[in-house]
């Protein structure tokens, strides 16, 4: 794994994004994981470290969170902010198309990528989030939201437990290595590794449905959706709704709450497998292995 950073823009100035590059830089495929609302990019790295024979697979930590610059105020933390910032990192990457999987707000991001004309998302795997997200999960995402300090690892591990029940079959080293990643020292206590200023930006939002429908019937490319069918925030109605695209692949996992983790190897090997089938269909000009 190798860190590096790219300068994006927000509207007074310019902010630090780091990212976490997996496998050979000559490696012209490349495939981009986002994270979800109040996480970074080392929940990927299982994921990375399974694909990166096949990619080049890049995990940014997005702006506010991880190890990335935050933002001068929770009113800069959006949708068009994230956009604008994953073209800036595209553009640094240097190829002309990418593959994309996102988690939760992850995949929010790259179904708006994906949407525009001429979009270098080539295929899109979205985990456990749809063009549609209704408030009420909305509001309850904003309560989890905040300036939480904690003791110790141990303590800030307990509290990650609690709060994502559908990473509950992940082992106990990859619980500490999502605490440990997951967390920042400041004045002898730890933090979680966010902005507190996320909590305000998500609660004013959180008093309306997010409605995509009309960027998400633009898409024309391969898709594949990862379905907790316990989600609160990827309902049926909206799975079998998406149903309706052709270019549609569905993964549901029972009895998973939002959102899976992409950490168990059941869940990474059909990532993987999707991923090949696609990437053969398209006729890239690599071997895969």
């Amino acid at each position: 794994m190798h860190t590096a950073t790219v300068r994006c823009l927000h509207e007074n100035g310019f902010h630090r994004m780091v990212y976490r590059q997996w496998g050979s830089a000559e490696n012209e495929r490349v495939l981009i994981c986002v994270h979800g609302l109040a996480r970074n990019s080392r929940d990927f790295d299982d994921l990375a470290q399974a694909l990166c024979r096949d990619y080049r697979v890049i995990c940014p930590d997005v702006a506010g969170r991880g190890d990335s610059d935050w933002l001068p105020g929770p009113e800069h933390y959006n949708l068009a902010q994230y956009v604008q910032d994953m073209t800036t990192l595209i553009a640094r990457l240097g190829v002309d198309e990418v593959d994309w999987l996102g988690t939760s707000m992850g995949g929010l991001i790259g179904m708006c990528l994906a949407a525009l004309p001429n979009s270098p998302i080539r295929t899109l795997v979205m985990n456990d989030i749809g063009p549609f997200v209704p408030a009420a999960s909305l509001q309850r995402i904003s309560g989890y939201l905040g300036d939480f300090q904690f003791a110790d690892l141990k303590q800030a591990e307990q509290f990650l437990r609690q709060r994502y029940p559908a990473l509950r079959h992940l082992t106990d080293t990859q619980w500490q290595h999502l605490a440990r990643c997951g967390v920042r020292e400041a004045a002898g206590q730890y933090h979680l590794h966010y902005d507190p200023a996320l909590a305000d930006a998500t609660r004013a939002h959180a008093g309306q449905d997010v409605d995509l429908w009309p960027l998400w019937q633009n898409l024309t490319i391969p898709q594949l959706l990862i379905w907790g069918e316990r989600s609160d925030v990827l309902q049926e109605n909206t799975v079998r709704q998406m149903q309706s695209n052709p270019q549609l692949s569905l993964l549901s996992l029972p009895e998973l709450e939002h959102a899976p983790s992409l950490m168990e190897p059941e869940q990474i090997y059909h990532v993987q497998h999707w991923l090949r089938q696609h990437s053969a269909l398209k006729g890239n000009s690599a071997t895969l292995r």
